[in-house]
C-alpha cells in the first residue's frame, strides 16, 4: 500500500503542485507534476529529510535596541526547529552586535550557526 504527498515546489517561481508516492516503508516512490528536474530533488529531500532556516531575534542586554535578528546560516533539520529556538530563545548578549557575528557556532551539533543579520550598539 503506497501514500501520496502532495508538495508545492519552492525552488522557483512556477510552484509546481508535485505529488510524491511512498511505501509503507517511507522509500519514495513515483514522483509527478514536477516541470523540471530540481523539482524531483526537492521533493526527495522535503520527503526524506526536510530541512529549514531559522530566523529569530536574540536578546540585547544594555542597550537602546532590546532584539537583533538572527538566522542560521545552514538550514537544519526540521525536526530539531523547536529545540534549536530554546537554545536561541535562551541566549541574551551585549552589545556592539554587528550583522554577520556568530551569536551561537554549530547549534545543537547540526553544523549550522546562528548569525546575527542586524546591528545593536
Amino acid at each position: 500500500m503506497s501514500n501520496c504527498k502532495v508538495l508545492t515546489c519552492i525552488v522557483c517561481p512556477i510552484g509546481c503542485r508535485i505529488s510524491v508516492e511512498t511505501g509503507d516503508d517511507g522509500g519514495i516512490g513515483k514522483i509527478t507534476g514536477n516541470s523540471c528536474k530540481r523539482g524531483i530533488a526537492y521533493a526527495e529531500a522535503e520527503c526524506t529529510n526536510p530541512l529549514r532556516t531559522i530566523t529569530s531575534t536574540v536578546r540585547v542586554e544594555g542597550s537602546q535596541i532590546k532584539v537583533v535578528p538572527v538566522k542560521t546560516d545552514k538550514p537544519v533539520p526540521k525536526a530539531l526547529i523547536m529545540d534549536c529556538m530554546k537554545e536561541i530563545n535562551k541566549l541574551r548578549v551585549s552589545p556592539p552586535v554587528r550583522s554577520g557575528d556568530v551569536i551561537i557556532e554549530d547549534l545543537l551539533k547540526t553544523g549550522a550557526n546562528v548569525i546575527a543579520t542586524g546591528n545593536s550598539e
